[in-house]
C-alpha cells in the first residue's frame, strides 16, 4: 500500500513538473488577452441586439400611440355624423390599440429594468480590462513596476561590477543603490 502511495506521489510531482516546465506565462497572458477580446465581442454583440430590441419595441409603441390617437379622430368624426355603429368600431379599434401600446410599454418598462444598463458596464467593465491588457503585457514576468521602469536605462558599472557615480538616473556625485542583480 505504501509503495503505491509513493509511486503515485511521484507521478504526480513529475506530471506537475511537466506542466510547470511547459507554461510560459507570456502565452497564458496572450491566451488571457484573446479570451478576453472575445468575451467583448460576445458582450458588444449582447448589448447591440438587447439595444435594437428595445428600440423596435419603442417603434412598435409609437407607431400603436399614433393609431390609438388616428381611431380617436375617427370615432369623433363618426359620433360628428350620428353614426354610431361607426363610432363603436372605431372606439373597439381604439381600446386594442391602446391594450397593444400598454404592453409594448411594459415590455420596453422590462427591457430596461433587465439590464441594458447593466450590459452597457459588463462592456465598459471589459473595455477597461482590455485596455489595461497592453500594459500587462509589456511586462515581463516576474517584473515589478520600479525593474520595469529601470529596464530602459543603462546602468554602468566600474570593473568590479559596482554602479559608477551618475549612473541610472542618479545626481553627479550620488552613487547609485541599485544592486547588481537587478539591473538585468
Amino acid at each position: 500500500m505504501a509503495l503505491l502511495e509513493r509511486v503515485s506521489t511521484l507521478i504526480r510531482a513529475n506530471l506537475n513538473d511537466l506542466i510547470d516546465k511547459a507554461e510560459d506565462p507570456e502565452k497564458m497572458i496572450k491566451q488571457v488577452i484573446l479570451d478576453m477580446q472575445n468575451q467583448l465581442l460576445q458582450v458588444k454583440t449582447q448589448v447591440a441586439i438587447a439595444i435594437a430590441d428595445q428600440h423596435l419595441l419603442e417603434t412598435k409603441q409609437k407607431d400603436n400611440e399614433e393609431k390609438t390617437a388616428e381611431w380617436m379622430r375617427k370615432a369623433e368624426l363618426a359620433v360628428g355624423k350620428k353614426d354610431d355603429e361607426l363610432a363603436r368600431a372605431a372606439l373597439h379599434r381604439v381600446e386594442s390599440y391602446r391594450e397593444l401600446t400598454g404592453n409594448f410599454t411594459e415590455q420596453v418598462a422590462d427591457q430596461k429594468a433587465q439590464g441594458i444598463d447593466r450590459q452597457r458596464v459588463e462592456d465598459r467593465s471589459v473595455r477597461s480590462h482590455e485596455a489595461q491588457s497592453p500594459a500587462k503585457r509589456r511586462c515581463r514576468p516576474g517584473e515589478d513596476g520600479a525593474r520595469r521602469r529601470r529596464r530602459g536605462r543603462p546602468l554602468l558599472r566600474d570593473g568590479e561590477g559596482r554602479p559608477r557615480r551618475g549612473a541610472a538616473g542618479g545626481a553627479e556625485g550620488e552613487e547609485s543603490v541599485v544592486p547588481s542583480a537587478l539591473s538585468s
